[in-house]
């Protein structure tokens, strides 16, 4: 992994607002005392995003100074995770998947429309609405090629649907997450390719079929409560009619 560094200009200072501050104190309680540097990692997200998408060192030492951490300790948490940004980000800021399934489906094409669109990496678009960063994989194999924006995954791109997104999001408008496809989530292109025989589905207890299994986006109904059992067939009591030594 690259030496990450923080940005080289800074704000003055950090502060949590109000609501944050709140949000933070209610994780440390949810560790036991002696334990609250176990939350350092979602109060650092929450700085992050009060920060607009990045940690200034300001932020990265008062998360220090609220768990009673060495403020070189925090900052080698910050600087070794690198879902925290330690220099300014767009508005809207591109993760791009340059892992090998999605090299393999046509990444380098997106990558071209990123250099275009938005210049270099790690670099924030004049008018501060577009960054973007190439990552290890997103976890999006299966719809590859994909980014990530902000907390959205694109996925199914091809160059042109990715500047059409760009476009949108430059405009105001807000595109449709997930595949650009005729797909449902990851579920194969154009639909179900195997058990699809209604014969499977044929129940050994009733006289007609049953239906087949739900898809994702149907609604599921709630079963039975995993502490729900049927309960056991008494056994007979120890001196009943059939006891031999009832005769």
């Amino acid at each position: 992994m690259s030496v990450r560094r923080l940005a080289e200009r800074q704000p003055p200072s950090f502060a949590f607002t109000a609501e944050n501050l709140a949000w933070a104190k209610a994780q440390i309680d949810k560790y036991p005392s002696g334990r609250q540097q176990s939350a350092v990692i979602p109060i650092l997200w929450r700085a992050q995003e009060q920060c607009d998408g990045w940690l200034p060192q300001k932020a990265i030492e008062a998360v220090a100074e609220m768990l009673g951490m060495a403020k070189i300790r925090v900052l080698e948490v910050a600087t070794f995770y690198t879902m925290f940004n330690l220099s300014p980000v767009g508005k809207y800021h591109v993760q791009f998947c340059g892992t090998t399934p999605c090299m393999l489906r046509g990444a380098d094409g997106l990558k071209k429309v990123l250099h275009r669109l938005i210049g270099e990496e790690n670099e924030v678009t004049a008018d501060g609405k577009f960054s973007w960063l190439e990552v290890e994989c997103l976890g999006a194999c299966v719809n590859a090629p994909m980014v990530q924006i902000n907390a959205d995954y694109y996925e199914d791109l091809t160059p042109e649907t990715l500047m059409q997104i760009i476009n949108d999001l430059s405009n105001g408008k807000a595109p449709k997450s997930g595949p650009q496809i005729d797909r449902q989530n990851s579920a194969p292109i154009g639909g179900p390719t195997t058990l699809t025989d209604p014969s499977l589905y044929e129940d050994s207890q009733t006289s007609g079929p049953v239906s087949a299994a739900l898809l994702d986006d149907d609604a599921k109904k709630p079963g039975k409560a995993a502490n729900v059992h049927e309960a056991p067939i008494p056994k007979p009591p120890v001196a009943d009619a059939t006891d031999p030594r009832q005769k």
